[in-house]
């Protein structure tokens, strides 16, 4: 068996987050860690809590530099910042783990509950005219990249355990 790393760990869990997205242009998850290795928050992009979901609703299109954006979800990461602050969570210090990069929105939210680190998974694709990552070292904001496909092949189902009964 191999044991994950700690950004690999949950980076997986970031990716099993994604699944309850629930916008279908785009499957997206984010974790908020504290320095200590705690999970504080998770987010998925989807509709606010109470709206329709796209699927049921449809989509609200924009055009945003060239790009067709559904503006009725809110991002994975705005996700996990939000609900961290509806339950008095505390970011400051902490690492947020996303399966893609996050845009310049999100990432001045990161930067303004005092996220110190992202990890991101594969990169974000349209819209942006800024250099996110630029920004964010500029703001001390520390980046990784660590490709999704690379921590989610860690990942496998356990066998059965000897102590569970089928």
């Amino acid at each position: 068996m191999t044991r994950p790393d700690w950004d690999s760990y949950f980076m997986i869990i970031a990716d099993a987050v994604s699944l309850r997205m629930s916008c279908d242009r785009a499957r997206v998850g984010a974790i908020i860690v504290s320095d200590d290795k705690r999970i504080l928050s998770t987010g998925y992009g989807g509709a606010p809590s109470g709206w329709q979901d796209c699927y049921e609703a449809g989509h609200e299109l924009v055009e945003i530099n060239g790009r067709q954006s559904c503006v009725r979800t809110i991002h994975a990461e705005e996700n996990a910042i939000v609900t961290a602050a509806k339950f008095g969570m505390k970011l400051n210090g902490g690492t947020l783990y996303t399966t893609v990069n996050t845009c310049y929105n999100c990432l001045k939210r990161v930067c303004q509950v005092g996220i110190k680190r992202i990890v991101y998974g594969a990169e974000y694709v349209g819209g942006a005219s800024v250099d996110v990552l630029a920004v964010a070292q500029k703001h001390g904001v520390a980046i990784q990249f660590l490709p999704l496909a690379e921590a989610v092949k860690l990942w496998t189902p356990a066998g059965p355990s000897v102590s569970v009964k089928p």
